[in-house]
């Protein structure tokens, strides 16, 4: 069985900045820009029988504007006439109203159970669309930044069964073969589940294709599904659709079904069957391995040779065990015996007296070690100090337990650590897994739409960008963007919804739940001279912090950066604001 390669995340030095002094507020007017929409968003709220976290965080959270990372300063939302409405921005000073592109053809207020529509951007000519009502498109747009040959057009529509939302699609190309693989994902019931909440996540990992080049008939050719407890914070199919990469609190797994899961069973039970090569313990002195011998073993079938830091073990002509030991032994001292019990005993006496042996032969993973309850016993003497029934008891006293109450609320993470998991599309294995600790998600951006989404997440104090490249297999996470102490100045933000930023990294903004946008500004050279105070030493660059306040009381339910523009979207208004100007 073929084992997930535990990896890490390397952070590029070069990219962090420990001198950073912190973000300056600054009263520079920010240009705003509102307009009123001809129909409100289409809102869905959560039911009563929508009551989980997970419930909160897929569709509660949600997310109703949606930027075309294919064409710059263009976004669109779905609104309660069912039209698919888009705003492209070419000069602020001349803003035109939203523009219909598509209508969906059923009725969302028909059903009962719907979630909200969701839209994602598969290419430059290719969409994917769910009604929240069960029901997935595939449309055809053509060059949607050129007016005269964009024209949306359904190649394929079919219901999937429960509503659904569209997490992340691609387009593929095989020997004039086109195929577009999306991701969707289901929040439903489990009748049997009478611990948890009763609810699991469901991935469904779909492709639709059109296999005769001759007909513009599409049609699924491959549907595979995740289970889950907890809803992805980030979750994207590869470019070349060979694999698929997850960031969340709980693990998924993959569904099997028919003969999969037959295969998948007489693995489990082999596994399960095959029994340790050897069993071994050990003292401060010594060590004592045990073989359990076949039937009809005698001594001249046993050939069990020394090495100061070699063991080889044969048994019948056969190589049973040959490596070298974790540490060098007294060959002169060593020995072994058959017992009674058709069993063969190795005793190794150790040079390095008082030294713990965490494996016997290096590497070999056969084996099994039997820890001694004396051993036990000693080893939690050693570390008593670490753990206290009460809370910090006597913060005098030597080594004193850790004290929670001294970390400030936003050190404070949640008990569950994140994991990034690489799952194979062929195998439905996971290929790679990071453990990512106390590396707090915060949010994804798409810095080159033919790439994987990039995704944030808090290292110390600092929000470091992690672009995804599935082709490098040694280094399959590249750091490429930080943004100094925004992983703990976000923190402090309670009323936070939604967290973007700039495609070129030039700024990050989150937005709360009413009217205020926070900007933080990368760090750039002084006109001025400014000197630091406590140091007397000149200020080279500033990093700035501007907050913009909406006209509006309602709630804000959409939020996306590109390189120069925030774009907000409430109920009845979407608002822009210039950040930057593009030279």
């Amino acid at each position: 069985m073929e084992v997930a390669a535990n990896c890490s995340l390397r952070v590029k030095r070069p990219l962090l900045d420990p001198r950073f002094e912190g973000y300056k507020l600054s009263f520079e007017p920010l240009p705003c820009y509102q307009l009123e929409l001809d129909a409100a968003v289409a809102e869905v709220k959560l039911r009563d029988d929508q009551y989980t976290l997970e419930h909160m965080h897929a569709f509660g959270m949600y997310n109703y504007l949606h930027c075309d990372s294919w064409y710059q300063d263009s976004v669109y939302y779905i609104d309660n006439l069912g039209r698919v409405m888009n705003l492209t921005v070419m000069l602020d000073t001349a803003l035109g109203k939203p523009r219909e592109v598509f209508r969906l053809p059923t009725d969302l207020t028909a059903c009962d159970n719907r979630l909200c529509a969701s839209v994602h951007f598969t290419s430059s000519t290719w969409v994917t669309l769910s009604d929240g009502t069960g029901r997935l498109y595939l449309i055809g747009t053509g060059e949607r930044g050129n007016s005269a040959s964009e024209k949306w057009e359904i190649m394929f529509n079919e219901e999937l069964g429960n509503p659904f939302i569209i997490i992340h699609s691609i387009s593929l190309m095989n020997a004039e073969e086109h195929s577009v693989t999306t991701l969707l994902l289901r929040i439903e019931k489990e009748e049997l589940d009478m611990k948890g909440s009763g609810f699991y996540v469901s991935l469904e990992w779909v492709t639709i294709s059109k296999k005769n080049k001759d007909t513009n008939k599409y049609e699924i050719i491959k549907h595979d599904t995740l289970r889950g407890k907890s809803v992805p914070h980030y979750a994207a199919i590869e470019p070349d659709g060979k694999g698929l990469m997850i960031v969340s609190y709980k693990s998924f797994t993959f569904v099997l079904t028919g003969q999969d899961l037959e295969e998948n069973k007489n693995e489990t039970m082999s596994e399960k069957i095959k029994e340790p090569l050897y069993y071994w313990q050990q003292t401060e002195d010594d060590l004592t391995v045990t073989v359990r011998l076949p039937e009809g073993s005698s001594k001249e079938d046993i050939q069990v040779q020394f090495l100061p830091e070699h063991i080889n073990i044969v048994l019948k002509g056969q190589r049973f065990l040959e490596g070298n030991l974790y540490s060098s032994i007294d060959q002169e001292s060593s020995t072994w015996i058959i017992k009674e019990n058709n069993s063969l005993e190795i005793f190794l006496t150790k040079k390095n007296e008082g030294l713990t042996w965490p494996e016997l032969v290096v590497g070999d993973k056969q084996g099994e070690f039997i820890r001694d309850s004396a051993q036990c016993a000693a080893i939690a003497e050693r570390l008593m100090h670490l753990t206290s029934e009460e809370l910090n008891p006597n913060p005098d006293k030597e080594k004193p337990p850790c004290n929670a109450q001294e970390l400030e609320e936003c050190d404070i993470f949640f008990e569950e650590s994140s994991s990034l998991c690489r799952f194979d599309g062929s195998t439905l294995k996971t290929t790679h897994v990071v453990n990512l600790g106390s590396n707090q998600y915060l949010f994804s951006v798409i810095v080159d739409p033919k790439e994987m989404p990039c995704f944030c997440l808090r290292h110390d104090v600092d929000a470091l960008l992690w672009q995804p490249h599935s082709s490098k297999q040694e280094d399959m996470w590249e750091h490429i963007a930080t943004f100094n102490a925004l992983g703990y100045v976000q923190a402090s933000k309670r009323d936070k919804k939604f967290f973007a930023c700039a495609p070129n990294y030039s700024y990050a903004a989150l937005c709360e739940c009413l009217r205020r946008v926070f900007i933080y500004r990368q760090p750039t050279p002084m006109s001025t001279v400014l000197y630091n105070r406590k140091e007397g030493r000149q200020v080279g660059q500033v990093a700035k912090q501007q907050v913009a306040s909406l006209e509006t009381n309602d709630p804000i339910l959409g939020f996306q950066a590109t390189n120069e523009r925030l774009f907000v979207l409430t109920t009845k208004n979407l608002f822009l604001i210039k950040v930057n100007t593009e030279n």
